[in-house]
């Protein structure tokens, strides 16, 4: 399948999503829907939580504060947004910035698991606890962060999630350390 028939499939995602009104208190509350966005074809797809304030002005994932660092930790290993794909469990922003609610959660996980299938990523980083509860439930992301797990045909590379180098500051050099394995693991992937 083609770069275009793999964006066709994400935007009829997007649209069924809106056809099905998922969580629909969210949607009502939301500016606008925010799918993801990259390369429909992304050897590497990073999953955060849901959007926040701006991305839910913008449309976009991860434009924020947030954002500009993860923009960063992509060039500090060679990518660029338009290499990768980059969305959240959640496509709605939850009212105040809240968390994510499971039962909000478990309403877009089909969709997700629909944008991983076209997508064929050959890694799926989940950036922070709650995307990486739905990949590794029984996990912490203090224990397995930058550490490759493989589970279902799936190789994960549980991340930080960049808003915590926001708060912690000490938390940066350890984001950063991890986001520079991406390559080697992704080149052991393609050998392997």
């Amino acid at each position: 399948m083609n770069n275009t028939q793999k964006q066709h499939l994400l935007d009829q995602i997007t649209a069924d999503i809106l056809a099905q009104h998922v969580c629909p208190d969210l949607a009502k509350s939301a500016t606008n829907i925010v799918p993801g966005e990259g390369s429909a074809s992304a050897d590497i797809m990073f999953i955060g939580e849901a959007p926040g304030k701006n991305e839910d002005l913008t449309g976009r994932p991860f434009v924020g504060a947030a954002g500009r660092f993860l923009d960063r930790l992509l060039l500090s290993v060679g990518l660029e947004r338009d290499d990768v794909f980059i969305t959240s469990i959640v496509k709605f922003r939850p009212p105040n910035n809240r968390d994510p609610r499971p039962d909000e959660k478990a309403a877009f996980l089909p969709f997700l698991l629909r944008q991983i299938d076209v997508i064929g990523p050959k890694l799926i980083v989940p950036l922070g606890r709650h995307a990486l509860e739905q990949f590794l439930p029984e996990a912490q992301i203090g224990h397995v962060h930058g550490k490759l797990v493989h589970r279902e045909g799936r190789a994960i590379l549980p991340l930080l999630h960049p808003a915590a180098a926001l708060y912690n500051n000490s938390l940066k050099q350890i984001i950063e350390e991890d986001f520079l394995k991406i390559p080697k693991i992704l080149s052991n992937i393609k050998k392997g």
